[in-house]
């Protein structure tokens, strides 16, 4: 068998058979893992702004109120989404014109000048408006590199993994999306209960996961520099440039845009509720203890990301759709007394399992909806026809979470939001009623492999 292709195209197999059984190569595997690290990597970055938030909002902003400290913080949060269809945009039409790879190593390390620049940013009390202000430069770009970090893993994990376990390989960009959340919560719980006091944490600990996120950089560069590119991509590389990574290409695939972003929708919504978010609602609106929030959540996060592969191996064997729909419907019936729940306990031991529950229904979504988007775009434009649709609709409803949960928690109204996450999760529902099962019309089986 002739190895993955690198920068030049050279012919690749897909798959071997032995015995009948589908297997991928070594040199696959190593393809995957070191795209995965590069992904771990970035989505550290990027989710331990929200994992220690509780820790440097007043450092940033002036405030006796630990809620619109919160608040504006969230802000923040949320217009660093604003810049991920930019990121969608850029990086899917590198991906597509240039290769994955290149994409992909451009991507990590923009994330890792954001994450040194908030670690180096001084407080509001040294120089006034000027801290937040950089906070909020260092987080837009993040936001630049996390839209297009989506759309090109996506992508490129899709286009790696053979044809019977895209599934389960395509799974891998959640599970390390997931792994991320958990090596920033376990920063945490080690600098919380072992290495720093609450007063350290809150007067300087909390610029030390941003220093090992930029350090962490060096090592995802390293990896990704070193990534061979896909087979399906060399393969067009004689499809004419101006195809390619085409916005003008891309506008004649409207149901395919629009189901990205019905499937995103509740999807987003439903995992930062449940991931990112968790952790501010269970100390700011269950007044559970900090360090117990995180344990709660750290064990959570380590039941889900088990899933990941499970739910994306079930999607191989069975279909996607039904996983998708099983969400859809579980997640617009259950959302409220789940959160509804949570809000009402303190007790580690009932919140966890209530956790549990919210993210095994998430996992329909989570687990699959990278592989049924890149079965949805050809091959010239799948990046872009990814990350694009994808990142607009994160920055509106997954951005926003944090802020609007916050926003009618500050005006006495916090269920209202507990529903507005039920609304769209029934809307992307009524999108998984009306669109086919991409497992058997997928546009990875049109990719021209030598």
């Amino acid at each position: 068998m002739a190895p993955i292709v690198s920068i030049a195209p050279t012919s690749y197999s897909a798959t071997e058979q032995a015995g009948g059984v589908e297997k991928i190569s070594r040199r696959r595997l190593k393809a995957i893992f070191s795209g995965s690290v590069g992904n771990l990597v970035e989505w550290y970055d990027w989710y331990v702004f929200s994992a220690f938030s509780l820790y440097f909002s007043a450092s940033f902003f002036p405030s006796d109120d630990t809620t619109a400290q919160l608040l504006q913080t969230a802000g923040i949060f949320a217009l660093g989404f604003l810049m991920r269809p930019i990121g969608g945009w850029m990086f899917g039409r590198i991906a597509d014109k240039v290769g994955r790879k290149q994409s992909m190593t451009l991507s990590v390390l923009l994330m890792s000048l954001g994450s040194l620049l908030i670690s180096l940013t001084p407080t509001y009390q040294t120089v006034g408006i000027v801290a937040p202000v950089m906070l909020l430069t260092a987080r837009l770009l993040q936001g630049l590199s996390v839209g297009g970090e989506y759309g090109v893993s996506a992508t490129y994990f899709s286009e790696m993994a053979t044809r019977g376990r895209r599934g389960f390989y395509s799974s891998v960009l959640y599970f390390t999306l997931i792994s991320a959340q958990l090596l920033a919560l376990g920063i945490q719980l080690v600098l919380q209960n072992v290495l720093l006091t609450e007063a350290q944490l809150l007067a300087w600990g909390w610029r030390i996961p941003f220093v090992l996120g930029a350090v962490f950089s060096i090592v995802a560069l390293y990896l990704r520099q070193n990534l061979d590119e896909t087979t399906a991509f060399a393969a067009q590389r004689e499809t004419p440039e101006e195809q390619r990574g085409s916005l003008r290409v891309l506008r004649q695939h409207p149901r395919a845009v629009l189901t990205v972003v019905g499937l995103t929708m509740g999807g987003t919504l439903a995992f930062y509720t449940f991931t990112a978010y968790m952790l501010k609602f269970l100390v700011n609106t269950a007044h559970m203890a900090k360090a117990t929030a995180t344990n709660v959540c750290f064990l959570s996060l380590i039941f889900f990301a088990a899933l990941q592969p499970l739910f994306g191996s079930w999607s191989d064997k069975i279909g996607r759709r039904p996983l998708l729909l099983a969400f859809g419907l579980l997640g617009a019936v259950g959302t409220v007394p789940l959160l509804t729940a949570l809000s009402d306990t303190t007790n580690p031991w009932v919140a966890l399992p209530l956790l549990m529950v919210a993210l095994t229904i998430v996992s329909g979504y989570s687990a699959i909806n990278a592989v049924v988007k890149a079965e949805l775009f050809p091959v010239e434009i799948r990046a872009l026809g990814i990350g694009l649709p994808h990142a607009l609709t994160v920055a509106v409803f997954g951005g926003t979470a944090e802020y609007i949960a916050l926003w009618f928690k500050g005006h006495g109204h916090e269920s209202y939001f507990y529903w507005y996450i039920a609304g769209c999760i029934a809307i992307s529902f009524l999108v998984f009623l009306r669109m086919p099962e991409t497992k058997n019309t997928s546009r990875l089986d049109a990719d021209h492999i030598p």
